[in-house]
């Protein structure tokens, strides 16, 4: 099972993805006004597949359930259900008068 912080995106982890970001981006300017930007391909394609990954996760965020939204999901529905099924019952009962 996953961990459960990894289902949710709050305002933390918001937050260190903008550092994140913006830790890569002043990365690749140092790298830059070395003269490494090439060089340092590895290091590059590392920091970019961390930020790649973050990013995909924060993207997708809103498909995410935390247990109390799973757990207010799961009300709703059964409410729903209940209520059709009492719908038809009460259909049920015209149709035998």
């Amino acid at each position: 099972m996953s961990d459960p912080s990894e289902e949710v995106y709050g305002p933390d982890r918001a937050e260190r993805l903008l550092a994140m970001l913006r830790a890569l981006a002043e990365r690749i300017q140092a790298l830059d006004r070395a003269g490494q930007l090439l060089e340092r391909g590895p290091e590059l394609q590392k920091l970019l597949g961390n930020a790649r990954s973050e990013l995909f996760h924060y993207e997708v965020r809103l498909t995410y359930d935390t247990p109390e939204v799973a757990e207010s999901r799961r009300i709703v529905e059964e409410a729903e259900r209940r209520t059709r099924d009492s719908a038809w019952g009460s259909e049920d009962d015209e149709d035998d008068e």
